[in-house]
C-alpha cells in the first residue's frame, strides 16, 4: 500500500478488515462475517499543505519510530507518556488507542478510541477504528452505529469511507441484504471492486433469493481467480442448496487436487458424503480434520454420527460422551448418545440420557427429533424391563408421530407386563395387523402371547 500523509501527528496506523468466515464443518454452510486481519496503514506524518511545528517532541518522534518498526510495547509506553501531558489531543488519542488494538488491549483500546471521539467527534479515523474493533470482538449494534457515522464524514483518503461502507454491508448482510447491497454500492463508487467485493454481492444475491444472480458472481470470481477458495465454498454450498450434488462434488474434488489439506472443502465433501449415505468415503475425511482439529464441536459431531452409521459404535459412544460433558442440556445429542449406548445394549444408560433428553420437549428443534427421542427412550426402557416408563415414552411419542408397528408392539409387551390384559390383546392385534411379515421375531411373539392372553381370560 502506498505510503500517504494525512494531517495527523501520529504514527503508523493500522485498521481491521472485515473478512468472510466459511464455516468448515456443516453442509448446509451459513456464511458467517467476522472480523480478522488486520491492514497496515501509512504513517501519520504532518501533511506539507499545513503549518510545520516548529520543534517536535523527542518522545513523539520516537514513537513514531516505534510503530513504524511495529514496536508496539515502546510505542505504548511512549504514547501513554504523550498522552498524560496532552490529555485531549485526538490525534495523540487515536494513534494510542491503535496501539493498545495492535497489542490485544481490546478493553483499552475501545474507551481511548472513545475519548478520542469525544474530543474531536468530526474526527472520521476512530470511528471506523472502533466500529470495526466492536464488530471483531461481536457487538455488532454498537458496530453499525460507529461505521455509520463515519460514513457521514469526511477521511482523507476515500478508500477509508469505502472500508466503512464494506464493513456495514457485512454487518447488514444477513439481517438486511437490501441494505447490504446499497452499503456495497457505495464502497464501489469510492473505489475499485475487490475478490471479496464481488464474493459478497453473490452472498448477497443468494441471501435475496436470486441464485442465478449469486452463482453469476461466483463462477465470475472464479473464472478471474481459481484458486479462490472461498468462491469455490460458497458455489459448492450454493449448488447443494439447489440439489445438485453431481456439480458440487466435481467443483470439490477438482479444488482440492490443487488444496487438498484445505479444511473447508474438506469439510464440505465429507458433509456431501454424509447426505449421500457415502460413510466409507465420508469417515476417513473427517477423521484426519478431527485429529487437526480435535476441539471443534461440529467436526466431532459429524465423525461420532459417522462412526454410528458405520457400526463403530464403541468409537461413537466415547465422542458423544465428551460432547455431552460440553453441553448437558442438548437434546439431541442426548438422544444420539443414547442411541449408541442402546447398540451396545448398555439400557440402563441410556434410559437416564433419555430422560434428560425428553424433559423439555420444547428444547427440541424438531417435532421428528422429539419422536426419535422418545422411541429411542421407549425402547431402552422396555428392554430395561421398565414398562411404565414404556408407556410413557409412547405416550409422549403420539403426539408428535403416528403409530408405527414398532411402538404398536412395544406398547402391546409394555401392558403385558404390567398385566393390563385387555390393553395388550388389543394392541398385539393392531401389531400383527400392519407388521406384514416386517418383523418375523415380534410377530411370532406376538402370537403366541395372543393364545397365552386367551388362556388367562
Amino acid at each position: 500500500m502506498t505510503m500517504k500523509e494525512n494531517k495527523t501527528t501520529g504514527p503508523v496506523l493500522r485498521l481491521h478488515n472485515i473478512r468472510r468466515i466459511i464455516p468448515s464443518l456443516i453442509i448446509s454452510t451459513l456464511f458467517l462475517a467476522s472480523i480478522s486481519t488486520r491492514a497496515q496503514f501509512p504513517a501519520g506524518t504532518s501533511d506539507a499543505t499545513q503549518p510545520q511545528p516548529q520543534k517536535q517532541d523527542p518522545l513523539l518522534a520516537q514513537a513514531i519510530e516505534a510503530l513504524e518498526k511495529h514496536d508496539y510495547p515502546t510505542a505504548l509506553k511512549l504514547l501513554t507518556t504523550l498522552n498524560e501531558k496532552t490529555p485531549n489531543d485526538p490525534h495523540l488519542l487515536y494513534n494510542l488507542a491503535f496501539t493498545q488494538d495492535a497489542l490485544d488491549q481490546t478493553s483499552a483500546a475501545e474507551a481511548t478510541y472513545r475519548r478520542a471521539i469525544a474530543a474531536d467527534p468530526k474526527y472520521f479515523d476512530p470511528h471506523l477504528a472502533l466500529g470495526l474493533l466492536l464488530a471483531r470482538s461481536g457487538k455488532l449494534a454498537p458496530a453499525r452505529t460507529e461505521l455509520l457515522q463515519a460514513t457521514t464524514l469526511t477521511p482523507d483518503n476515500p478508500a477509508l469511507k469505502a472500508r466503512a461502507f464494506r464493513a456495514l454491508a457485512r454487518i447488514d448482510q444477513t439481517s438486511n441484504p437490501s441494505a447490504a447491497s446499497d452499503e456495497l454500492l457505495q464502497a464501489l463508487k469510492l473505489s475499485s471492486e475487490t475478490p471479496d467485493d464481488i464474493l459478497l454481492s453473490g452472498e448477497l444475491a443468494e441471501a435475496s433469493g436470486d441464485p442465478t444472480t449469486a452463482e453469476a458472481a461466483y463462477r465470475r470470481l472464479l473464472a478471474a481467480d481459481p484458486q479462490n477458495q472461498d468462491a469455490t465454498a460458497a458455489l459448492t454450498h450454493l449448488l447443494l442448496h439447489q440439489q445438485r450434488p453431481d456439480q458440487a462434488e466435481t467443483l470439490l474434488t477438482a479444488a482440492l487436487a490443487k488444496d487438498p489439506d484445505n479444511p473447508t472443502l474438506n469439510a464440505q465433501l465429507a458433509s456431501l458424503y454424509d447426505q449421500q449415505g457415502k460413510t466409507a468415503q465420508a469417515l476417513p475425511i473427517v477423521q484426519k480434520l478431527h485429529t487437526a482439529h480435535p476441539d471443534d464441536t461440529a467436526l466431532t459431531r459429524l465423525l461420532a454420527r459417522l462412526y454410528s452409521r458405520n457400526q463403530q459404535y464403541d468409537e461413537a459412544a466415547r465422542l458423544y460422551a465428551a460432547l455431552v460433558a460440553g453441553s448437558p442440556k442438548d437434546p439431541t445429542l442426548l438422544d444420539a448418545n443414547a442411541d449408541t449406548l442402546i447398540h451396545l445394549k448398555n439400557y440402563a444408560e441410556a434410559e437416564a440420557l433419555l430422560k434428560r433428553a425428553i424433559a423439555d420437549p420444547a428444547a427440541f428443534p424438531s417435532k421428528d427429533d422429539l419422536g426419535s427421542a422418545a422411541s429411542h427412550l421407549a425402547f431402552a426402557a422396555s428392554a430395561n424391563n421398565d414398562p411404565l416408563v414404556t408407556l410413557q415414552a409412547l405416550a409422549l411419542r403420539a403426539t408428535v408421530l403416528p403409530n408405527s408397528p414398532s411402538s404398536l408392539f412395544l406398547s402391546a409387551t409394555a401392558h403385558d407386563k404390567l398385566h393390563q390384559t385387555k390393553q395388550a390383546t388389543d394392541l398385539y392385534k393392531q401389531f400383527l395387523s400392519v407388521a406384514n411379515g416386517q418383523f418375523p421375531d415380534e410377530e411370532w411373539e406376538a402370537r403366541h402371547r395372543l393364545i397365552a392372553l386367551e388362556h388367562l381370560k
